[in-house]
């Protein structure tokens, strides 16, 4: 499996607005960390490695914690409306360098970043798009039926002017 990302995985991983990263305890006890953001928030910093900051959230630490005592980390992305999944294996790394965190972190996006998060990749791999449902946000939804909205609404004020009854 290839260890580097690849211009089409580098631009899948760029629109993503969440992730699942699975870490485990010094006694391989795993765990799964929903991560989300502002879209592009996880970063590609080199062909072999992501970056993404980490704000403050629940003040669990698990993840954190994991992290401390065990490197290996699974990330898996989920892209619902392509119906399109990556999963990425690698060594994960706790980073307060002022200058990396810079890097990561996103100026639209007003949160407080505790530290970044690091990830070596060992490898990538995509599945089969069997089995996904495709799902939307409702932004995305709204976009769509903008347009017919929008029609039914001229054709509603038309039929009003007209005298005649909308329902």
């Amino acid at each position: 499996m290839p260890s580097e990302i690849n211009d089409a995985v580098a631009e899948f991983i760029a629109h993503q607005t969440h992730f699942y990263m699975a870490t485990a305890d010094a006694n391989g006890r795993p765990y799964v960390q929903h991560r989300g953001g502002p879209e592009g928030f996880l970063k590609v910093m080199s062909p072999t490695t992501l970056g993404f900051a980490d704000y403050a959230g629940n003040r669990r630490y698990i993840t954190v914690g994991n992290l401390g005592e065990n490197e290996n980390v699974f990330l898996f992305f989920m892209d619902y409306p392509a119906q399109r999944r990556v999963k990425v294996r690698g060594k994960a790394g706790i980073v307060t360098d002022p200058d990396v965190i810079r890097s990561l972190r996103d100026p639209n996006y007003d949160a407080q970043v505790e530290r970044a998060i690091v990830i070596e990749i060992e490898y990538w791999e995509t599945n089969c798009n069997a089995h996904i449902t495709q799902r939307f946000t409702q932004d995305a939804v709204d976009a769509a039926v903008a347009p017919v909205m929008a029609r039914m609404a001229r054709l509603e004020q038309r039929l009003k002017e007209a005298g005649l009854p909308i329902d």
